[in-house]
């Protein structure tokens, strides 16, 4: 029998004019963006920010030199640029994030405008690695995921939506993918408010509300 869906949650009546940050992280393919779009779907009034929106853009490198990156270090985010837009939205201002494109390893000349609103989230997979980020953060969020699943679903993704071949996608979680989990990701999971097994999105969901309630 399916679960019913998690109650609906309107914060609009909050007081305080500072938004409620959350953050959630989790391996590549954990299922934590399952997980904030479920949160969007259930939060009247949410901001929603990725961290991989902000991959630098490195127009002075060529395209074979741009696939041969370390996406999954740190270093390849600008996060400098991700905590000045999260702190305008804590002024109450919108700010345009970055529309990275992955096929090209470059942003787009597009941006999209994110509104200020009594709920953000803030999903990425270095996002709880990052202490500029967690300071910002009132509830921290950690998707539990076997490694065995987050490959497949990598795998899959990376294939069908950014146009990789197979190959491409095991070369690059053999050399960065798996060793930056382990060196970043994986650690980061200390800092969490909440772990979340893979998965378990609708417990999950109302678990998370209820956090979130209680800090309101």
């Amino acid at each position: 029998m399916a679960l019913p869906p998690p109650p609906r949650f309107d914060p609009s009546g909050w007081g305080n004019s500072t938004p409620l940050i959350i953050g959630v992280a989790g391996g590549s393919g954990s299922g934590k963006t399952t997980i904030a779009e479920a949160l969007i779907e259930a939060i009247d009034g949410v901001a929603y920010v990725k961290h991989d929106a902000y991959y630098k853009h490195r127009v002075d490198l060529t395209f074979e030199e741009r696939t041969r990156l370390n996406y999954d270090h740190p270093n390849s985010l600008e996060t400098d640029l991700l905590v000045t837009h999260l702190e305008t939205l804590r002024e109450g201002l919108p700010f345009a994030q970055p529309v990275y494109d992955f096929s090209q390893h470059l942003r787009s000349v597009q941006t999209v405008t994110v509104a200020p609103a009594p709920v953000v989230i803030l999903e990425g997979i270095l996002v709880l690695a990052e202490p500029e980020l967690r300071a910002l953060m009132d509830l921290r969020v950690f998707v539990d995921t076997d490694a065995d699943l987050r490959l497949a679903r990598r795998l899959e993704r990376d294939i069908h939506e950014r146009g990789r071949s197979p190959e491409s996608v095991l070369a690059q979680y053999l050399t960065s993918v798996r060793p930056m989990h382990n060196e970043f990701v994986e650690p980061s999971k200390r800092h969490a408010d909440i772990i979340i097994p893979g998965g378990m999105k609708v417990g999950a969901v109302a678990t998370i509300i209820e956090l979130i309630r209680a800090r309101m």
